[in-house]
């Protein structure tokens, strides 16, 4: 979050704090974005909670399941392990304000163009779908 302009580095941290609130025990991850071979491969992003993810050939991975990362344009949130993956969309899409949505990433410009309250409705859904 230190490395983001000082606008976005606020936003960030209120929504660190944001999640946080939403789920105060859980286990934190912090990515810097690269694969084994240390190869960038996605933003640095901060993950709350933990689910497994299981993959078509049988093998699974713990990950998180809610994540927070800067993008050029703005900010995402992750919701991870939504078995649905139109649900969010369809579900949360019009009362997040200018986000765009797909199955798990709620992405925004800025924090002003979003309701905070919707996406604590999608961040508890998911983290509860992602644990049965």
């Amino acid at each position: 979050m230190a490395s983001q302009p000082e606008a976005k580095h606020q936003e960030m941290e209120s929504l660190h704090q944001f999640i946080q609130q939403i789920m105060p025990a859980c286990q934190l991850w912090f990515l810097d974005g690269k694969n084994n071979d240390g190869k960038i491969i996605s933003n640095p992003n901060i993950g709350y909670g933990a689910y497994t993810i299981k993959y078509a050939d049988g093998s699974s991975k713990e990950f998180y399941q809610v994540g927070l990362s800067a993008n050029t344009t703005g900010i995402s949130v992750y919701i991870m392990g939504i078995k649905d993956k139109t649900y969010l969309a369809q579900t949360y899409g019009k009362q997040l304000g200018k986000a765009t949505v797909t199955g798990y990433c709620i992405k925004f410009k800025t924090l002003k163009d979003i309701h905070l309250d919707a996406v604590e409705a999608a961040i508890r859904y998911g983290v509860k779908d992602s644990a049965n």
